[in-house]
């Protein structure tokens, strides 16, 4: 469904991203592997077109998406879940997962039962402004927000990050859901390897603006790839 081929990515005279290629398959979980500061999330800012790439090709879909605006890029499907979670603090829950609706048809802006299936937290808090939820209670708002707009490609960006234990098996249990579902991609930019490992079909390992190591979870040499997480 996604193939970034090639992508350079730069700030101002700083280069982030160095020919760097991933794909991602409906129905599969790519997983972005790497430490800090290494490319990861400006690779997911490339995909999904907050920060446009200065060389290669983003194909989405058969059709080429290398300068659609990130608008553009949403209705067209893809759904990313920002590293920190940027939800709206003074908007309620509802008002939250609302704001998905910007990039659908008016006909088809409605909140899904299937939401609140997945995280049943939220629905006895629609409410309650974003800003009193607990960290791991936005985290599952903000996937929520992205679920809402009914994404083909669902891009989330280090999502058990400063999360509790026990929501971290939550957010588990969702993205192998929509997984089994098969019926989307799912790209999961992570730090913490077991997460990453136990759900992924799979992995590229980044450092320094390149892509280090790439394959199937299955064929992965876990030790080759703790190296480039540990600092």
């Amino acid at each position: 469904m996604l193939s970034a081929k090639n992508i350079d990515l730069y700030y101002g005279a700083s280069q982030a991203l160095t020919n760097v290629s991933l794909d991602a398959a409906k129905g599969e979980i790519t997983c972005i592997l790497g430490r800090n500061g290494v490319g990861k999330s400006s690779l997911m800012q490339a995909i999904t077109g907050r920060h446009p790439a200065k060389g290669g090709t983003v194909i989405w879909e058969d059709k080429d998406i290398t300068r659609l605006p990130a608008a553009e890029r949403a209705r067209a499907g893809i759904a990313y879940v920002p590293q920190g979670r940027q939800i709206f603090s003074q908007l309620t829950v509802m008002e939250n997962l609302k704001t998905g609706f910007a990039a659908l048809p008016r006909s088809e802006r409605k909140i899904k039962d299937e939401i609140f299936d997945l995280f049943p937290v939220l629905r006895k808090m629609t409410r309650r402004r974003g800003g009193d939820l607990s960290g791991g209670q936005q985290q599952q708002l903000s996937i929520a927000r992205a679920l809402v707009m009914q994404p083909r490609l669902l891009i989330l960006d280090e999502p058990t990050e400063g999360i509790q234990p026990s929501i971290i098996k939550d957010i588990h249990n969702v993205i192998s859901i929509l997984r089994q579902q098969g019926e989307m991609a799912i790209i999961l930019v992570e730090q913490y390897f077991e997460f990453a490992r136990d759900l992924g079909d799979k992995y590229a390992v980044m450092d320094r603006g390149v892509v280090t190591l790439a394959g199937d979870i299955g064929s992965m040499n876990e030790t080759e790839v703790r190296k480039f997480l540990t600092v």
